[in-house]
């Protein structure tokens, strides 16, 4: 069986697409235990609060060497947003919900979890002239599996996703897009609108050291202080190391749209040999081409220090 969704047209998309104004509602889905990438794009969004309206963290599947399969993984992202939220003391302000045990099995198979359902329920409940943005850092399983639950949604919701590598890349196997292609190809090809932030070549410029960390994070609290050992605990050697923190241009685009510069572009197709295939005929989708690096960090600099200093 194919999953129809519903038309959107070009005007109503583009519109959809452009930077929000004001304060937006989301979702953030991430799969938070996967790097440590993910807990500095939690905190940014917990540390912008006037424009962030944290409506639900969502736990999602992740396996590599961190986990034994993409239900350990869920759950180990579940703890870790867990233990994050009670360090910024948001614990009782926003749910933390489990998300897919496993990857979808086909391209109409949907995968059913306390997050997906969510997702439904609260794009469902927006306002026509007020989206609910699902921002994705992580594999789109619960994104892919809310849509094809209910497509309706597709008209109420604005995805914003770190996944794949940017066009001009040899190819797109990318963690966040190739471990759950099924789920990637719906996002892709249902037409919802979409911010797509490629990895290398756009968010890969988002470099940083322990020694920077350390200088403007350790001491702003007790979630500066998880940051900065979070980050010192990725390497045994930081002599001439820096590390990607790859999550943060999403959370980077929603506050500031100079930060990341984007362009209206066709949605690219997911071949099987994990590269990218262009049909100008497909539906529009926003593209970053480039981040401001510099702007990014010192953003969340300065959101971790506000929100530190709102604990203190």
């Amino acid at each position: 069986m194919t999953t129809l969704f519903p038309e959107l047209t070009d005007a109503f998309r583009l519109e959809r697409l452009r930077h929000p104004e004001g304060a937006v509602r989301m979702v953030l889905d991430t799969d938070t235990y996967n790097e440590i990438d993910d807990q500095f794009a939690v905190v940014f969004a917990l540390g912008s609060p006037e424009r962030l309206k944290i409506e639900a963290f969502c736990a999602a599947p992740f396996h590599n060497e961190r986990s034994d399969g993409p239900e350990d993984g869920m759950v180990k992202s579940l703890e870790e947003l867990r233990r994050i939220v009670k360090i910024t003391g948001a614990e009782e302000k926003i749910p933390i919900l489990e998300g897919s045990r496993s990857w979808m099995e086909g391209p109409d198979r949907p995968v059913e979890s306390e997050a997906a359902r969510r997702i439904v329920e609260l794009a469902l409940a927006s306002p026509d002239d007020d989206p609910l943005y699902v921002v994705a850092i992580g594999a789109v399983t619960n994104v892919a599996s809310a849509i094809l639950m209910e497509p309706r949604i597709i008209g109420k919701i604005v995805v914003v996703w770190l996944g794949g590598h940017a066009p001009w890349w040899d190819h797109t196997r990318e963690f966040n897009m190739i471990q759950d292609t099924h789920a990637s190809r719906v996002v892709l090809d249902c037409g919802v609108p979409l911010v797509l932030v490629p990895c290398m070549g756009v968010a890969s410029h988002l470099i940083t050291t322990k020694a920077e960390i350390n200088l403007h994070l350790k001491d702003c609290g007790a979630i500066g202080r998880y940051l900065a050992e979070t980050y010192a605990a990725s390497s045994d050697d930081h002599f001439a190391y820096s590390r990607v923190i790859w999550d943060i241009s999403t959370i980077g685009w929603l506050l500031d749209e100079a930060s990341v510069p984007t362009r209206i572009t066709h949605s690219p197709i997911l071949t099987d040999g994990g590269t990218y295939s262009f049909d100008h005929r497909r539906h529009l989708i926003r593209m970053a081409s480039h981040v401001r690096r510099d702007l990014i960090f010192r953003n969340l600099f300065e959101r971790v220090r506000r929100l530190a200093g709102s604990r203190a």
